[in-house]
């Protein structure tokens, strides 16, 4: 399955490396600089979650999980461990390479500044600055603070947390925000959303995202 996809995704121009276990990938991605990643949870030595976990010390780096269970504990695992979407295997490579361009448009996204600036415009990055009480939220320099203090946030979940800015104190339907942040154009599993969400409480306060039973979340103005 490895040489397939390597060979697949080389074919719609990608440049891989691969690795057979869990030690050699992560001695791979030290050693080098990578776009993106896709682990198989059932990797030999150190697994994918355990992979992903490490990686999360010290990179942002997108990570795409493949599971062999996708009803199962391995999709929760690999979210919570840290990784920005999943596949489930067997998997076609086309929806591998729309789930790949999806992240990798997530990595490089920069929001388009609103014209003539906006009330709480930095006019030194010619955006708007966000705040809602201690949390302040730069959308041109994307950067994200607490009290102060910088907290850093995977592409994924800024994303997530700029289209929650972008319309403060509204409620977000999970599959609006499938659509919206994961690029989703058909039915995808809300358990993205639901562990983004909790990743992104860890980083900012639990109470600064609130839970709309039924519904989605919405962001505390």
């Amino acid at each position: 399955m490895r040489r397939s996809f390597t060979t697949a995704l080389e074919r719609y121009g990608y440049t891989m490396t691969a690795a057979a276990d869990g030690l050699t990938g992560l001695e791979l991605f030290r050693d080098g600089a990578f776009d993106l990643l896709v682990l198989d949870v059932m990797l030999p030595g150190l697994d994918g979650i355990g992979l992903c976990r490490r990686v999360r010390e010290t990179s942002l780096v997108p990570v795409l999980m493949m599971s062999a269970r996708g009803d199962g504990l391995d999709v929760v695992a690999g979210l919570e461990a840290g990784a920005d979407d999943y596949v489930v295997k067997p998997v076609d490579t086309y929806v591998l390479v729309a789930r790949i361009r999806s992240l990798l448009r997530r990595a490089t996204y920069a929001p388009v500044p609103a014209p003539g600036g906006a009330p709480d415009a930095d006019p030194g990055t010619g955006g708007p600055v966000l705040v809602f009480g201690d949390l302040t939220v730069d959308t041109a320099g994307m950067e994200v603070s607490v009290a102060g203090s910088p907290v850093a946030l995977t592409p994924t979940e800024l994303k997530l947390l700029l289209e929650f800015a972008a319309h403060p104190g509204v409620v977000l339907e999970r599959h609006t925000l499938l659509r919206d942040v994961w690029d989703y154009g058909w039915d995808g599993d809300s358990r993205v959303v639901d562990l983004c969400v909790q990743r992104l409480r860890r980083k900012l306060g639990r109470e600064r995202i609130e839970t709309v039973r039924g519904f989605g979340y919405k962001l505390r103005r």
